[in-house]
């Protein structure tokens, strides 16, 4: 028997009709089928793309630090300014540098006056030991016509003693003829006197031409010595006049390469002046300023860092899975959490060659037997297609937490 509690409840409840049912049961298959496709179109568009939130703004820092030694004249910058590159940030007194330059300058002058000089000295080198060789060479020849006269002479000489014999001969017979015939009064004491006396002549002529005969002998061999000397200076002046070209060329080069020395110093020193003016190397935020007027610095001294705003990109640090389909030169969408989602684009530029546990101070010893498979995440640099357009007011900093959309699939 029916409860009439419950019999009084069906009563209060309107009849359904079976028609309403039927189209109830139509409806919610549809939308479980409407919802299954959509998830699976979600699911097919999902592999069209990697995405992670563990990816950054990066970019280089750089540290600016003192070139040269110096106590600071001022400061032209605070704390988190901005700058542009080339700005002024800071000036070393440039006394002691500008006073270096001029030395400097003053040691190049001298050295070019040196290498002018050498350099003159070359051709007139070059000039005197071309005359030097003519000079002897002709000294040779003029020696060789000397021993050639004076050869002549000796034997002019000879034949003159050779014919000084035959009349100093004669004479002597003569007077050995003569002497009998005085002693028999065949022939006058006057006329043997004649013949004496012209053999004593004849004798003292002999003597004469034989000491010319020797003198020019004299003069032959005297000649021969000049001519002996002369080739030898001849043979030294051709082997040894291109050796003081060399010389005296080596030194213009000497000369030269001390130019180029001094040349090096002037454009050091000029380099070290230039040196006292810092100035920003990029355009950025000035951070860290650690300097002030009056300091002294030393050199490689840290005086601030600039945060540059302009050469940025994004290091995403995609899980290992996530690479299977990723290549270099694909599209990224860029949202930037700070931004109120932001977008930017850009592309892959480079994924890197090890995981960031490999990198980290203390790697994993996997070989240990604590070993626990997880999953890795490689860093992955993204570049801006063109971050000056598209950050044209600057609000991008580094650090900033960023979600890139990588889109592995056209």
């Amino acid at each position: 028997m029916a409860d009439p509690i419950e019999q009084k409840q069906d009563e209060g409840k309107p009849e359904v009709d079976p028609a309403t049912k039927e189209r109830r049961k139509y409806i919610i298959i549809g939308v479980v089928a409407l919802i299954v496709v959509v998830s699976l179109l979600f699911y097919w568009r999902s592999t069209y793309s990697e995405t992670t939130d563990d990816a950054q703004v990066d970019g280089n820092l750089y540290q600016v630090s003192a070139r040269v030694a110096g106590q600071v004249v001022h400061v032209d910058v605070e704390e988190e300014q901005f700058v542009h590159a080339g700005d002024p940030i800071a000036e070393v007194d440039p006394k002691d540098y500008q006073v270096a330059l001029e030395q400097a300058e003053a040691d190049l002058a001298n050295a070019q006056a040196q290498y002018q000089q050498a350099s003159v000295n070359v051709p007139i080198t070059g000039t005197n030991v071309n005359t030097s060789v003519l000079t002897t060479s002709s000294d040779v020849l003029g020696s060789e016509a000397s021993v050639s006269q004076a050869e002549a002479q000796a034997q002019a000489a000879k034949a003159r003693v050779d014919s000084a014999k035959a009349t100093a001969l004669k004479a002597q017979i003569d007077v050995d003829r003569y002497t009998p015939l005085v002693a028999k009064d065949v022939i006058s004491k006057q006329q043997y006197d004649a013949a004496v006396a012209t053999a004593t002549a004849d004798q003292a002529a002999l003597d004469e031409a034989e000491r010319n005969a020797k003198a020019q002998q004299d003069a032959v061999s005297y000649a021969r010595q000049r001519l002996s000397q002369s080739q030898s200076q001849e043979i030294q002046s051709r082997k040894n006049g291109p050796e003081q070209v060399k010389v005296q060329q080596a030194m213009a080069d000497a000369a030269a390469a001390a130019v180029q020395q001094a040349q090096a110093k002037v454009d050091q020193a000029k380099l070290n002046l230039s040196y006292t003016r810092v100035v920003a190397p990029i355009t950025g935020i000035v951070s860290k300023k650690s300097v002030s007027d009056g300091e002294n610095l030393s050199v490689g001294q840290s005086l601030m860092t600039i945060v540059p705003l302009e050469d940025l990109w994004v290091t995403a640090n995609f899980k290992e899975t996530q690479l299977k389909e990723m290549r270099v030169g694909q599209s990224v969408d860029i949202e930037v959490d700070a931004l109120g989602g932001r977008k930017f684009h850009g592309y892959v530029k480079q994924i890197g060659g090890a995981t960031g546990s490999s990198l980290s101070l203390f790697p994993p010893e996997n070989a240990t037997g604590n070993y626990v498979k997880v999953v890795q995440r490689i860093p992955v640099r993204v570049n801006f297609n063109n971050v000056q357009q598209e950050d044209g007011d600057h609000k991008l900093r580094i650090g900033m937490s960023v979600e890139p959309k990588v889109w592995v699939k056209e």
